[in-house]
């Protein structure tokens, strides 16, 4: 070996070998590791890979060609993708794989725009999606110990990988596809149940259903506390880290658990997430760019993530906490990223493709440049319905009868929203005081269908509430936002969990309502009933909020701009809820909280002219009309993502800050 291609003693700079041996090209494609030069061998060639990550869970199809066309023309010669297990199976044995959810196609089109692939397949992937990837239905069963060798959790993944494996094999580079490497895992290290029995099951597992020759690796933090429980024999152990850290120490914390083979960088962080209530994160462009060059210059093979975030469209956020922290994410995963949440490549995704020319050949021609966007300006939205109003749609076959609360899961629905009903089981003669530590996550009180004040799982369990006799009907409808995707608390059951009391005595005989949005938009957007006490309402400082309702809109005839072209739905001045255009689940929108304003409004899913465009909005809290003022939104042609955090909300009965 050359010596002078040492850095510091320990990092070996792979492509000052001006060769590696004499290997003949092999017939077949084969994809290796060599641990005398340090190097990744492609067809018997040096080969460091120069990846982003991009979730086609997060991004429509009609939009993976472009996006991938933009990262090939960046620089990049490959792309990481994870697949979120939920987004797959959304109940026991029921898989999709078709539109959105077609992850061979999108492999496939990978390889056609001349990028390679390393997969990320789980069984969990973290990635601030709901449940970091994996299903809520496991959460049925209480005692279950995700993430372990748990016997009902182990059997769950075998079922599962047993049904992804196949599909990935035919697609391996050995086998003619592009996958280079494959994750094992993900970032276990992290994790403390530091279960190797597990890891055990997961690399045999693998082994069983891909094959000897393929690739198999680990990421973790870069620090040994990480590697320690994330690594195994026979799977590679690489590491992740930002701009701004000492790269030489950062990988001598992959070199006391790889002392020789590829240097690999699995997550270099070109931005970061979002919270609810936080403000938007920016990373520095200088910042970024110094890092990226340092690693190149070394021969690191490196991975950034995010090139492309996206957007958690419907339900799919997931959010981060345990123990009396918990932070949701918004429905832009936007992530500060080189191509913007609707692809736009950004001054940040320039910057970082100058730093790949000095270490690689970029592609002749230009990026495609930023997708056509749209203002279809201001549409009045007419007040609908409450969800009282349409219970009977929304829950078709009516309510399941408990003596104490039950969970989201436990009444096989995932995400959304759930009615809990009881009856005051005594007169009341004295103030109520309504108490509950089990809301997951956000529990909107009324008596006898009047608001009454807001319960949530951190700042708030307790709240006085004006019933006047036995029988009295208490409603708590709850808001799920988001599953926990990392942490040692994965098992985040939503609804509620435990006991509700009132003035300390235990409430019984439930009646639980699961309630399908996503099923019955359209037969929503179909109904006519209007709510005459929806227009009565005014918001005022001092209410609650409003019964949760409907309120419906139509697009302008888009022959004006045909055909249809991308758009945000600006948020301002509505309070919470959600937003569905065709019936298209667009996500959560949450402006009174912030940071983020707008929802993208991808083309894929807007009519073109002569058809009509609906949009619904569920809004729980508060719309911006009165009788005096009508409801309006607007459709503007930027995001705005980065809005005023606002910290005011009403919880408690009370408005708070925090």
């Amino acid at each position: 070996m050359n010596f002078s291609c040492l850095l510091l003693g320990f990092l070996t700079c792979t492509f000052c070998v001006t060769s590696l041996h004499a290997k003949a090209y092999s017939e077949s494609p084969t994809f290796t590791i060599d641990r005398n030069y340090d190097t990744f061998v492609k067809d018997g060639q040096p080969f460091r890979y120069i990846s982003g990550s991009i979730h086609y869970s997060r991004v429509p199809s009609m939009y993976w060609e472009d996006r991938l066309q933009k990262m090939y023309m960046a620089g990049l010669n490959a792309i990481q993708v994870y697949i979120p297990w939920n987004f797959h199976e959304l109940s026991p044995g029921k898989y999709n794989f078709d539109g959105d959810a077609d992850l061979v196609q999108f492999l496939n089109l990978a390889q056609k725009k001349g990028l390679l692939v390393v997969l990320r397949p789980g069984p969990y992937i973290c990635a601030e999606w709901d449940l970091g990837g994996l299903p809520a239905w496991l959460l049925k069963n209480t005692s279950i110990a995700l993430r372990s060798s748990d016997e009902a959790y182990l059997e769950a993944v075998d079922t599962w990988m047993g049904v992804l494996l196949p599909k990935i094999q035919p697609l391996l580079y050995q086998n003619g596809g592009p996958i280079i490497t494959v994750q094992v895992e993900n970032e276990y290290g992290s994790f403390p149940a530091c279960d190797y029995t597990y890891l055990k099951h997961l690399y045999q597992l693998f082994r069983e259903y891909l094959g000897p020759d393929v690739v198999l690796f680990s990421t973790d933090g870069a620090g040994t506390g990480y590697l320690k429980c994330g690594t195994l024999e026979g799977i590679y152990a690489t590491v992740d880290f930002g701009p701004g850290t000492n790269v030489t120490k950062a990988f001598q914390a992959q070199r006391a658990y790889e002392p020789s083979g590829p240097l690999v960088n699995s997550e270099f962080y070109t931005g970061w997430l979002d919270h609810w209530g936080m403000k938007h994160q920016v990373t520095s462009i200088t910042a970024i760019t110094k890092t990226l060059d340092e690693l190149l210059k070394i021969g690191a093979n490196v991975n950034m993530y995010m090139f492309e975030g996206g957007t958690n469209f419907g339900f799919w956020n997931g959010a981060n906490g345990g123990g009396d922290k918990f932070n949701p994410q918004p429905t832009s995963y936007d992530y500060n990223a080189p191509l913007s949440e609707a692809g736009d490549p950004t001054e940040k995704y320039y910057a970082i493709r100058d730093v790949i020319s000095r270490h690689s050949s970029i592609p002749v021609g230009n990026d495609t440049g930023p997708s056509p966007k749209y203002g279809y300006g201001t549409i009045q939205m007419s007040p609908q319905t409450t969800f009282y109003d349409v219970l009977d749609t929304l829950s078709p076959y009516g309510p399941i009868n408990t003596t104490y609360p039950i969970t989201m899961e436990q009444m096989q629905q995932y995400s959304g929203f759930m009615l809990y009903q009881t009856a005051i089981p005594f007169n009341v003669t004295s103030p109520l005081f309504l108490s509950s530590t089990a809301i997951r996550d956000r529990a909107y009180i009324m008596i006898n269908k009047v608001p009454q004040g807001i319960l949530t799982r951190i700042d708030n369990h307790n709240m006085s509430i004006n019933a006047t006799t036995e029988g009295d009907i208490l409603d708590i409808f709850v808001e799920s936002q988001g599953h926990l995707n990392y942490g040692p608390d994965l098992a985040d059951p939503k609804g509620i969990f435990g006991n509700v009391t009132l003035n300390g005595t235990v409430l019984t005989n439930w009646s639980i309502y699961s309630l399908d949005f996503d099923r019955v938009m359209p037969l929503l957007l179909k109904k006519r009933t209007k709510y005459p006490y929806i227009n009565k309402q005014k918001v005022k400082d001092d209410a609650p909020f409003q019964v949760p309702s409907f309120y419906v809109g139509t697009l302008p005839d888009l022959a004006v701009i045909n055909p249809p072209q991308d758009t945000f739905l600006r948020t301002t001045g509505w309070t919470k809820g959600q937003a569905y255009i065709n019936g298209f689940n667009l996500g959560r929108y949450w402006p009174m909280k912030g940071p983020q304003v707008t929802l993208y409004v991808p083309a894929s899913i807007l009519h073109a002219s002569p058809k009509i465009n609906k949009l619904l909005l569920f809004e729980l809290e508060g719309a911006p009309c009165s009788p005096e003022q009508l409801c309006t939104i607007e459709f503007i042609d930027r995001p705005i993502i980065n809005g005023t955090v606002h910290q005011k909300d009403f919880i408690g009965g009370k408005w708070s800050n925090f």
